[in-house]
């Protein structure tokens, strides 16, 4: 299985659909948040956007993450705003599929209060918005909306991934 990454601004839904995706290709999940350095936490908890000189080591693991070997398979979620992120990941894991969660910017601004105690502010998601770069027409991926539930989405990803999910979760 290719590796995946489930990509898209805060709020859009990227652990959630990533980790029921991952459940259902029997697939290793990994969150890039937890392979954000403390310094990069402590950043953005503070309302600062990380800057691309913060990103790349952030984005190197990423990469390392998808490119180990891993008979499961593995599924990431991860923002990969830009192209040129999305291009340092594929550096390190070249076949990688990337997934953009597109979601109305008014569902987003609901979602993200209801997420106590993530270290991301809703006062940053302006500046992702702004940073984030559609799928390119010769970027490996799809993008589709996320509004709908997870089961719902994870199901519409797997059909146009063309995956086999291995079991079914229940909705």
């Amino acid at each position: 299985m290719r590796p995946i990454v489930v990509m898209g601004v805060s709020g859009a839904g990227k652990s959630t659909v990533g980790s029921t995706l991952a459940a259902r290709l029997g697939a290793i999940f990994i969150d890039a948040d937890s392979l954000h350095p403390p310094a990069n936490v402590q950043k953005m908890a503070s309302g600062t956007p990380l800057t691309d000189e913060d990103r790349w080591p952030w984005l190197n693991l990423v990469g390392a993450a998808l490119s180990a070997e891993s008979p499961r398979g593995v599924v990431v979620a991860c923002s990969a705003l830009r192209r040129s992120y999305r291009d340092a990941i594929r550096a390190a894991a070249p076949s990688t599929t990337f997934v953009l969660l597109n979601v109305a910017t008014p569902v987003l601004q609901d979602r993200l209060p209801l997420r106590p105690g993530h270290f991301m502010p809703a006062s940053l998601l302006t500046s992702q918005l702004e940073t984030l770069e559609p799928l390119e027409a010769d970027e490996a991926g799809l993008t589709v909306t996320s509004e709908e539930g997870i089961e719902s989405t994870a199901e519409r990803i797997l059909l146009q991934l063309g995956a086999r999910p291995i079991s079914r979760t229940s909705a």
